[in-house]
């Protein structure tokens, strides 16, 4: 009798991958990842090296696994001509017979309509927004062909991963060392961040719950509503210095934008930072109950201790590797 629960994880290089790899341990499942390598590596992660193009590869790393979490996304400037359908595609295609995670966001809504429940129609902004719209449209087909069962968690911006490379780093805290912080200009328009570690407990939560469900079910994880005066409190509280505080370089962004289609593809989305637009769900709230969650001004600590070990680790690599360069240039010098 088959008592182990097995997760893969479709993406396990990226932040949300690996952070449901950590929270799906830590409730005792077996967790297989699925990448092209196995850049980070986590203990206890049954590891498969795999391209997203190869429906084989797809197959093999999903062919034990009770649940599957789709974490695998195109680069920003990649998901158009029907790119994003395809892999999502392919992802079902591999996911016979077994319940699907799937990280849903904000883009499938308005961005007039503030407060976003499951229940809300979708009507997207922009062609990124339809392409959304349509892989969710994609996973409701197939639930209700029996191909498989679809459960969408959708959250607002992702932070608090223990990888490098994410918003709050990048932009928020890129020049912490120099005492600023970037921050929404538009200060009392609230933003919805969801905190990693406790967004990955509601996916395994939902996983462990699924019997419970529906073949498509579609929740809402409210994580933090904040505007910026409240970050920036919380990121002060957690920095024991004076800090500045400056807007989002939005000029800067879009003059990169001419020459990066990445960052052109960012400020597109920009209205989202220029509207509140909340997540609700008292289903998912009675399923998480009602302790569930790290505080705002916890989660900002920990964020900022995170990117101050990056910065310090950075810069002790940097260090070793000019003494390292600079033994190797003596070594080379001739004798005198």
């Amino acid at each position: 009798m088959k008592t182990t629960k097995t997760i893969a994880i479709l993406g396990i290089n990226g932040h949300l991958g690996h952070s449901v790899a950590l929270a799906a341990l830590g409730a005792g499942w077996r967790v297989v990842g699925f990448g092209r390598s196995n850049k980070y590596l986590i203990p206890g992660v049954e590891f498969l090296a795999g391209n997203a193009d190869s429906p084989e590869d797809l197959s093999r790393a999903t062919s034990e696994a009770d649940v599957v979490l789709n974490a695998l996304n195109l680069p920003y400037d990649k998901w158009g001509n029907g790119a994003a359908e395809a892999l999502l595609a392919r992802v079902i295609g591999a996911c016979s017979g077994r319940a699907l995670l799937f990280p849903g966001n904000i883009y499938n809504y308005r961005a007039t309509d503030r407060v976003i429940t499951p229940e809300l129609r979708q009507e997207p902004e922009t062609e990124r927004g339809a392409i959304r719209v349509r892989m969710e449209q994609q996973l409701a087909a197939a639930a209700r062909a029996g191909t498989l069962q679809a459960l969408i968690l959708r959250a607002g911006n992702f932070y608090g991963s223990e990888l490098p490379g994410d918003w709050f780093g990048q932009l928020i805290l890129r020049e912490l060392g120099k005492h600023r912080v970037a921050l929404n200009p538009a200060r009392s328009v609230k933003n919805a961040w969801a905190y990693l570690p406790d967004l990955a407990q509601a996916f395994v939560a939902i996983a462990e719950q699924r019997h419970s469900f529906g073949a498509f079910e579609n929740f809402h994880f409210a994580g933090h509503l904040v505007d910026a005066d409240q970050t920036f409190a919380a990121i002060q509280k957690a920095v024991p210095r004076k800090l500045q505080r400056v807007g989002y370089p939005w000029l800067m962004l879009r003059a990169l934008g001419l020459f990066m289609p990445v960052i052109r593809g960012l400020v597109q989305m920009r209205y989202l930072w220029e509207h509140e637009l909340g997540l609700s769900d008292r289903r998912l709230d009675g399923l998480l109950g009602a302790n569930f969650g790290t505080p705002f001004d916890a989660a900002i600590a920990v964020v900022a201790a995170q990117h101050f070990n990056r910065v310090a680790s950075d810069a002790a690599g940097r260090s070793a590797a000019r003494e390292a360069s600079a033994a190797v240039g003596a070594a080379r010098m001739p004798a005198k």
